[in-house]
């Protein structure tokens, strides 16, 4: 198949962008690097059925417009977006316009062509997670920072072009995802960071008392639900989510992080009003209807982690020498 992955340098993007070069399809990524770096890619750069990797933002109508009329796609994964929390707090319009208003304007391209869509939402649009069963698609949602806010109202606009024009959509939301390729600063993820600061022999520094749970995807699982949810035609008009099925407290995670390596440390938190006390995932349906199952534990994916941020000091030392 064409496929088109926007913010495909990303770190989701670039697992996913691999997992579909390694299942023969063609691929053309997009994205304007602000959250990324053409870097991600490197490794696929000689695979014949890349593409194109093209700097762009989806707010530029004409280049998009273009792009749809020199290329017929069959998919398009659409994991574009302005992901920091605290920013949307500080700055709302920047992230509505790059999660809302750039997702309707690739909805009118596919629109166009019928071309299937798969838009990557987030848990962060739901509420604290039922004691019991853990939070699945019918679980109530909760817009707790404009960041939130913008995936909602994409996600509903996504919705609409299925019920209004018959265009085969999906909306994906995967739980808090963590692994090789993810930022190690500002909110790049609370795996990255606790693993960073501790090979820098930093304290880790959690947010409030940490009692706070997660549901924590290793990125490889996470890429492998994402396009199999593009594969398989049973969701039409549907969302989906994707998690391990066990939560855990952060207090917990910097302790097995940092293995009594370095000092853990309890700081007043930067938006206590849009924090999540207990995220724990449902996946019953992604089970059911992809045959999707996670396969990596979290003191594996630790581990594989880990080994990535190390990589990366090394790589700096030797560009320094």
């Amino acid at each position: 198949m064409n496929i088109l992955v926007t913010g495909g340098t990303g770190f989701i993007g670039r697992w996913v962008v691999g997992r579909l070069l390694k299942d023969g399809q063609k691929v053309w990524v997009l994205d304007n690097l602000a959250n990324s770096s053409l870097e991600n890619v490197n490794e696929f750069m000689d695979n014949e059925n890349l593409q194109m990797v093209k700097i762009m933002d989806l707010k530029d109508r004409e280049s998009l417009k273009e792009l749809f009329r020199d290329t017929k796609f069959d998919l398009c994964y659409h994991l574009a977006a302005s992901i920091n929390v605290q920013d949307s707090i500080d700055d709302p319009e920047t992230t509505f316009n790059n999660d809302t208003v750039a997702t309707f304007y690739l909805l009118e391209e596919c629109r166009k062509q019928h071309v299937k869509i798969v838009f990557m939402s987030t848990c962060m649009v739901y509420a604290r997670a039922s004691e019991e069963h853990g939070i699945d698609e019918q679980s109530p949602i909760k817009p707790a920072s404009p960041y939130a806010g913008a995936k909602i109202a994409a996600e509903n606009m996504v919705l609409s072009y299925f019920f209004a024009y018959g265009l085969p959509v999906v909306v994906v939301r995967p739980f808090n995802t963590y692994g090789p390729f993810q930022r190690t600063g500002g909110e790049g993820g609370v795996v990255a960071i606790f693993i960073h600061n501790k090979l820098k022999g930093e304290p880790l520094n959690i947010y409030g008392d940490g009692t706070q749970s997660r549901d924590l995807l290793y990125v490889e699982d996470c890429a492998d639900f994402v396009v199999e949810a593009g594969y398989n035609d049973q969701l039409k008009g549907e969302i989906v989510n994707a998690g391990t099925g066990e939560d855990i407290s952060i207090n917990h995670l910097a302790e097995l992080i940092a293995d009594e390596q370095v000092p853990i440390h309890h700081i007043p938190h930067i938006h206590p009003q849009s924090e999540i006390q207990k995220l724990l995932c449902n996946f019953q349906k992604a089970e059911k209807t992809l045959f999707w199952t996670p396969k990596v534990t979290i003191e594996e994916g630790i581990k594989q982690t880990e080994k990535w941020i190390q990589s990366t000091f090394h790589r700096k030392d030797r560009f320094k020498s």
